[in-house]
């Protein structure tokens, strides 16, 4: 099994930055597809970015693309997602997201029903 586990949430006024972190365990992480997602309350989840198992393709929703940078490194099991220039509209809960296949790119990398691992989520608040 495939354990999540999401940090690095928390209060920021606009235009700040955060850095999200999410670990993992289990050995199928370095071979797999990764993602970010968001949900704000009364909202569907919503992709943010994703990230192929080597770490040399992106890609981000367009409400994100310029602001937020998404990287991995698979030695330390540990995806990231660095958000800058953060708007109130960015406030949701934030999960990170694990395809099991490995060495293969969901066909829909930014539908969630891709993703078979998911962590806790951790909360980002961004005033205004």
């Amino acid at each position: 099994q495939v354990q999540l586990v999401e940090s690095g949430g928390g209060l920021v006024q606009a235009g700040g930055s955060l850095r999200l972190s999410c670990t993992a365990s289990g050995r199928t992480f370095s071979t797999g597809t990764m993602a970010w997602f968001r949900q704000a309350p009364g909202r569907e989840r919503e992709f943010v970015a994703a990230i192929r198992w080597s770490g040399d393709n992106t890609y981000y929703a367009d409400s994100v693309k310029g602001r937020f940078t998404i990287s991995r490194d698979n030695a330390k099991n540990t995806l990231y997602l660095q958000m800058n220039s953060l708007k109130p509209e960015d406030t949701a809960v934030y999960y990170c997201a694990l395809d099991n296949s490995p060495w293969t790119l969901p066909l829909r990398l930014n539908r969630a029903t891709e993703y078979d691992y998911w962590g806790q989520g951790t909360q980002v608040t961004v005033s205004s």
